[in-house]
């Protein structure tokens, strides 16, 4: 049986990839061959030891020969920086930009800017980060005895959101320099997860040009109380990346495209009519072991969902007592 999707529908702008970290299972190129065969626009690529690994030697050879591979088969490219254990093999997502040793900082930093650098030699539209969770010794001195008191809350949150900015800041000089955006993801259960917490990093930032924003529909539905139709239009003047997978208000789980409660034919109308000009990418980094049977599925239903005509979203934000976010802060 061929690959190969039924013909698209025309007219419609977006361009849909598939995220590798759901591909974990196969080999980058067999990855990258599918896809192209099933007619995706991209591959939003995370760097990890199994694919396109940012520590290991020889990396701009690899990297050249992948851009070569790309344009051979006619794909765009995001990086992604969500690999589980690519900095530290015993910490999920460790270190990250918040780790109370500096140069534990600095190790992730570096892993940012050297996936600017791919992303240069790749030709990608953007690089794609997030800000981690708060290390569990500052968590701590907020819930427990004489030093969880209300203040010293605040101050250790303060004191996180001064760690980010510093830490980000000498990527975004790189970013700047390279013409590549740094697009933050908010991520349930970190310390920047939603889109309020985007702006406050872009204010403390000064609002650089070089940091967008990384918008995961599913986190949307998740814990936003706008809808996510309206999340796109909130968020489109820094619209950088585009994660899509289904999800359940309240459950941070990416599930399959019908798995869930999103209604999509309203979110790919938002996007289309922003104008957003990245990739859309399907991320479901739990559904590896049905990696090509699920990106097979995953391309046509987009496809349906952009041609079904909609009304207006109704900007409903969710009534009360539809769910509260069940997150344990971990990105999957």
């Amino acid at each position: 049986m061929s690959l190969r999707p039924s013909p698209l529908p025309t007219g419609h702008p977006l361009r849909y990839s598939y995220g590798t970290n759901g591909l974990t299972d196969l080999r980058l190129d067999d990855a990258l061959s599918l896809l192209a065969d099933l007619g995706y626009d991209g591959v939003g690529l995370t760097l990890d030891h199994m694919h396109l690994d940012p520590l290991a030697p020889d990396l701009a050879a690899r990297t050249h020969k992948l851009a070569r591979r790309l344009d051979e088969l006619g794909l765009g490219v995001t990086i992604e920086t969500g690999a589980r254990y690519v900095l530290d093999p015993r910490r999920k997502h460790g270190p990250s930009l918040l780790d109370p040793d500096p140069a534990q900082r600095a190790r992730r930093a570096d892993l940012l800017v050297r996936a600017v650098q791919i992303a240069t030699d790749l030709g990608a539209h953007a690089v794609h980060c997030f800000s981690g969770i708060l290390p569990k010794a500052t968590a701590g001195e907020a819930d427990t005895g004489a030093a969880g008191t209300e203040g010293q809350a605040v101050a250790a949150e303060d004191a996180a959101w001064k760690r980010l900015a510093e830490t980000l800041t000498p990527v975004l000089d790189v970013a700047t320099a390279a013409g590549i955006p740094l697009a933050i993801e908010p991520e349930p259960g970190h310390l920047l997860a939603t889109l309020d917490d985007f702006h406050r990093l872009r204010t403390d930032l000064g609002s650089p040009d070089a940091l967008g924003l990384t918008l995961d529909i599913g986190h949307c539905q998740c814990l936003e109380p706008l809808s996510p139709a309206a999340c796109v239009r909130a968020a489109a003047p820094w619209l950088r990346h585009v994660q899509i997978e289904d999800m359940r208000r309240g459950v941070h789980e990416h599930l399959p495209f019908g798995d869930g409660e999103i209604d999509f034919p309203p979110v790919l109308e938002a996007l289309a009519a922003v104008g957003y000009q990245g990739l859309v990418s399907v991320e479901l980094p739990r559904h590896s072991h049905a990696g090509p049977q699920l990106a097979q599925q995953s391309l046509p239903f987009l496809h349906h969902a952009a041609a079904v005509s909609t009304p207006p979203d109704a900007d409903r934000p969710p009534n009360p007592g539809e769910g509260h976010t069940d997150s344990d802060g971990r990105t999957p």
